[in-house]
């Protein structure tokens, strides 16, 4: 259901663009540079998790508002303490006396996380994206949005500021038997997508359900369809950490965020001989990065955010990581 990778190299500005396969959208984990992102992928994202605004993670909001202005659309962002205060500064900083003349409206919904809720603003393009009372605030379980097929989950660690680090993890996965469908005489097409979202929330049995075919439209019981097109199996899960100063706590939190996740994206700054280097930075070094992986247990990682010093030697970086991810030993 997921195609996900980085949007740069490990040595530019991070991003994790998450494709949501046969649903025609996307997600982000974090906003650095997104220029290698053409506009149509950029167009297909609904939710945006920023981990910090330091602006190597949040520079590429003003592309983003520049692609989407002028367009029906609604877009999530996600960010921790301050993050509202951040969004309304970049909004501030442009002049919107001619929005009142678009026909469409461009809807920003902000979310700002804190360790115990959630509060949330509207900021409406037709409204000159003027600030409004944020919403009741809700409490914070860990769970950021919850999707009628995934899950974003978030975890507070520390970068000398709040930082969030992510996981995506897939419901139940509903697979379709495409043979059994050619058998039964039908067609592929939206009303599959509204089979699994039915069959995921546990719809009744008899809910009738209309599928295409050859010979016209057929009318067929969840319960039937359930049975014989379908297979249930565990859904998969992603994970991003960003920035992080290493300590058992952080360590405890990311082993427990991204334990089992097909990939774990995971920063990877400075090697283990500049270890009182990236204390100081406040960012892992690789060798943390290898073992927090294999303590998780993930079955992928991926390396980004590489200092700049380390221009030319990166299969160092990834070698000493890989190194730690492969070893049986922990920290």
């Amino acid at each position: 259901m997921f195609n996900a990778y980085l949007v740069n190299d490990p040595f530019g500005d991070p991003g994790v663009y998450v494709e949501l396969k046969f649903r025609g959208e996307a997600l982000m984990f974090d906003l650095g540079d997104i220029h290698a992102l053409p506009s149509r992928k950029l167009l297909k994202i609904n939710s945006i998790f920023v981990s910090h605004t330091h602006m190597d993670h949040f520079i590429g909001f003003d592309h983003l508002l520049r692609v989407c202005l002028g367009r029906d659309k609604h877009l999530a962002l996600f960010g921790p303490p301050g993050f509202m205060r951040n969004v309304e500064g970049k909004l501030a900083a442009y002049t919107w006396n001619l929005v009142e003349n678009y026909t469409n409206d461009f809807i920003l919904s902000v979310a700002e996380v804190h360790p115990s809720h959630v509060m949330t603003k509207e900021y409406r393009c037709n409204e000159a994206f003027r600030p409004v009372a944020p919403r009741a605030k809700k409490d914070f379980d860990g769970v950021l949005l919850d999707d009628p097929f995934f899950l974003v989950r978030a975890v507070f660690l520390h970068h000398k500021v709040p930082c969030l680090a992510f996981a995506l993890e897939e419901k139940t996965r509903v697979n379709i038997k495409k043979n059994v469908l050619e058998e039964m005489g039908l067609a592929t097409g939206p009303w599959l997508l509204d089979l699994k979202r039915r069959i995921l929330r546990n719809d009744s049995d008899d809910t009738p359900i209309r599928a295409p075919s050859a010979a016209g439209e057929k009318v067929f019981p969840l319960g039937v369809l359930r049975d014989r097109v379908v297979k249930l199996t565990t859904g998969k899960k992603i994970a991003y950490v960003a920035d992080v100063l290493y300590s058992e706590v952080d360590a405890r939190k990311i082993e427990d965020l991204a334990r089992g996740a097909e990939i774990l994206f995971i920063e990877a700054g400075f090697l283990e001989a500049d270890a009182d280097r990236a204390a100081e930075k406040h960012h892992l070094t690789a060798l943390q990065s290898g073992k927090l992986a294999k303590r998780a247990g993930v079955k992928r990682m991926v390396l980004f955010h590489f200092s700049p010093k380390y221009q030319g030697q990166e299969r160092l970086l990834v070698e000493e990581a890989q190194r730690a991810f492969e070893d049986s030993y922990g920290f």
